[in-house]
């Protein structure tokens, strides 16, 4: 029981962190989308140190507070869905391939991947009449939300190799 309170307490620390560090912007698209101070990493070292279910789970959570509490780019059913909770949810299975330091960083990798996707079919239904004329919805879906989470992904990764080797060396108990 102690371990699951652990991760309770963890998994509402992680997501008001990630919360915390959404608000600190590097760069804001028009439409949704930004660079942040690296807000995916609460919740991937989570989903790295307890596993993927957990991990789902805070994401998904997450996601719903972000939509509650965040800039509304679209009240849009499938926007709401594949912009925000199945999104995020996609970054819990960050901890997918275990928590080596090459596994952590393909299932971030993997995570964020799967987030791109989200946003690209959620571009290519509600957001794809914005494309340039002649331009396919799918194209420009891929270029707008490539564009801010790429940047993002590349920033999660350095940021994670930077804390990886510090709280390996805390010794922080993690799944049993």
């Amino acid at each position: 029981m102690k371990n699951n309170t652990r991760m309770l307490v963890e998994a509402g620390i992680m997501i008001a962190l990630a919360y915390v560090l959404s608000l600190v912007k590097v760069f804001q698209m028009p439409n949704g989308g930004s660079i942040t101070a690296g807000s995916m990493i609460p919740i991937l070292i989570f989903a790295i140190r307890w596993g993927t279910y957990p991990g789902v789970f805070t994401g998904l959570v997450y996601g719903i507070i972000q939509f509650i509490l965040g800039p509304k780019w679209s009240f849009h059913p499938i926007s709401i869905l594949f912009d925000y909770v199945i999104a995020f949810g996609m970054l819990g299975l960050a901890g997918i391939f275990g928590a080596g330091f090459k596994k952590a960083l393909a299932g971030i990798s993997l995570a964020v991947l799967l987030r791109l996707i989200c946003h690209v079919i959620s571009g290519v239904i509600v957001w794809g009449s914005y494309a340039p004329e002649g331009q396919s919805p799918l194209m420009y879906s891929i270029i707008y939300n490539a564009s801010y989470l790429v940047p993002e992904l590349i920033l999660s990764l350095v940021i994670f190799a930077l804390l990886y080797r510090p709280l390996e060396k805390a010794k922080i108990p993690q799944r049993v």
